[in-house]
């Protein structure tokens, strides 16, 4: 990555620590047998779940993808915060992705190897539960818009943190925000609290879900080379850490944050105090959900009306799932999900591209960073004065 952590989730690195490869732990330890019904209503729900921040944050990728076009004011207008603002993966970046990602699971592996497990998670609590709190109010920041009383004032706030004084004053932190905001801000605040004393799966998968759809609408992919390159990576990642090393799996087990979203195949016979769960980790969901929301994207690029690449990759996402939980059941072994779901969400836009002709056209599409966005802006003056 270009930033270390550009929007309010953790970095895409750390959100494979834990995968579906989870689901071991309960197979091996779990005295419980989940019914039939029981294992189907939690592998859909996870299904269910794992789709909605894919679908809804390729939706609102477009949004931060056509704000590059505005004007500087009205761009400034809609990504207020630089937490808010998109971030684009090149090359580059995704080349070193697999790496960095390899140090910061083996580091998190070594560092519950050394250390109490309970002082470790206590600490990633608090770090989790500040990221939950503000991916939290993002995602519910637009439907606070539509749902505010307009009968109440909207006030705006602005948090400025400056360093030094006249021309050597040098902005730290300029945060704005209104009335809305700050019910969002309280209701996360709420979830963050129950997730803190309680360790709840509801408030987890809450948190969950924030940091899969705000990893979706905010990290872009420049180009879907790039985004081949980042899921081949990740591909040969995975399968590593899970079938070459018992390295995934330890840390999944020992790691408690929410960085998975879970749901208890005993929910029928426990109701909402069950604890037998069944997991998929964030990075099986914001991985291939970047890559599908940039082919949503190049689907508007073509103003043809269709979304033929993004329905595409959606129900190759859903194949690929459902392959790997078949395989998981039928084997009782974790699995590394990218195994299934990067040859699907690659290959099936691809199929299409070749069929439709349009296979140079796909791969020739590229998406510029909104700083060079705005770079380029500020040269067109200067070009045409010469």
């Amino acid at each position: 990555m270009s930033q270390a952590d550009p929007v309010p989730v953790p970095a895409p690195e750390a959100l494979n620590a834990s995968d579906s490869n989870g689901t071991e732990a309960l197979n091996a330890t779990a005295k419980f047998v989940a019914t039939p019904e029981g294992t189907a209503l939690a592998y859909g729900s996870l299904v269910f779940m794992a789709l909605l921040p894919i679908f809804f944050g390729a939706l609102r990728s477009v949004t931060c993808s056509k704000s590059k076009e505005l004007g500087e004011n009205e761009y400034d207008s809609v990504f207020r915060n630089a937490a808010d603002m998109p971030e684009t993966i090149t090359s580059r970046d995704a080349a070193r992705f697999p790496i960095i990602a390899s140090c910061t699971l083996f580091g998190l592996y070594l560092f519950f190897k050394m250390f109490s497990q309970e002082y470790i998670n206590l600490l990633l609590s608090v770090y989790f539960f500040v990221l939950g709190v503000l991916a939290l109010s993002h995602t519910m920041s637009p439907f606070m818009c539509r749902m505010f009383p307009e009968s109440l004032p909207n006030k705006q706030y602005q948090l400025l943190f400056t360093q030094g004084a006249g021309e050597a004053k040098e902005e730290i932190l300029n945060y704005e925000f209104d009335t809305k905001n700050l019910v969002c801000l309280l209701i996360s605040s709420v979830v963050g609290v129950w997730y803190l004393l309680k360790k709840h799966w509801i408030a987890n998968n809450l948190f969950g879900l924030a940091f899969a759809l705000n990893g979706v609408e905010l990290l872009h992919l420049n180009n879907v080379s790039t985004g081949c390159i980042l899921l081949g990576g990740l591909f040969i990642y995975d399968v590593f850490w899970v079938f070459g090393t018992n390295v995934m799996v330890t840390v999944a087990k020992s790691f408690e944050a929410p960085i998975k979203l879970v749901f208890p195949q005993d929910l029928l016979e426990k109701g909402l105090g069950a604890s037998n769960f069944a997991m998929l980790g964030l990075g099986d969901i914001v991985i291939p959900g970047i890559f599908i929301a940039l082919l949503l994207r190049f689907d508007v690029s073509l103003k043809k009306n269709s979304r033929t690449y993004f329905y595409a990759s959606f129900l190759a996402y859903i194949f690929g799932l459902g392959l790997t939980i078949f395989v998981m059941h039928t084997f009782k072994h974790a699995q590394p999900a990218l195994l299934y779901l990067v040859p699907a969400c690659v290959g099936f836009p691809v199929i299409v591209a070749l069929i439709k002709g349009e296979l140079t056209e796909m791969f020739r599409y590229e998406e510029t960073s909104p700083e060079d966005a705005k770079k380029e802006e500020s040269s067109e003056p200067e070009k045409k004065d010469q």
